[in-house]
């Protein structure tokens, strides 16, 4: 059974509240679970001590079990200190694509005055 540890949403319209919980993979995104973790609110300020409350001993015995945190999850649980994160980085993303590229340099060609 593939483990995930990911958000489940709560909270009314335009004001959500997630639950950090243990699910199935398979599960739907607010269906059942199998342990709830801790709260996240990202409404709060991020330095408000109570935006993420969760059982840190709980998260990691999961990930010892084998239950993979979800990005978002991941990143919380980097800036609690429970997992150590890879920094993405796709420095290529930003870059204008083939066409664009072609276009940008026919346009400097034309704009360079000649001599």
């Amino acid at each position: 059974m593939p483990l995930k540890i990911r958000l489940s949403r709560g909270g009314a319209k335009k004001r959500p509240f997630y639950r950090v919980v243990v699910a199935d993979s398979r599960m739907p995104r607010d269906g059942r679970f199998i342990a709830r973790l801790g709260i996240f609110d990202p409404l709060k300020a991020k330095d408000a001590e109570d935006r993420i409350v969760l059982d840190q001993e709980k998260a990691k015995a999961w990930i010892a079990k084998g239950a993979q945190p979800t990005d978002r999850v991941a990143r919380l649980l980097d800036t609690l200190g429970v997992l150590k994160r890879a920094p993405r980085d796709n420095p290529k993303q930003a870059l204008p694509r083939k066409k664009a590229q072609e276009r940008a340099a026919a346009a400097a060609k034309t704009a360079t005055p000649a001599a």
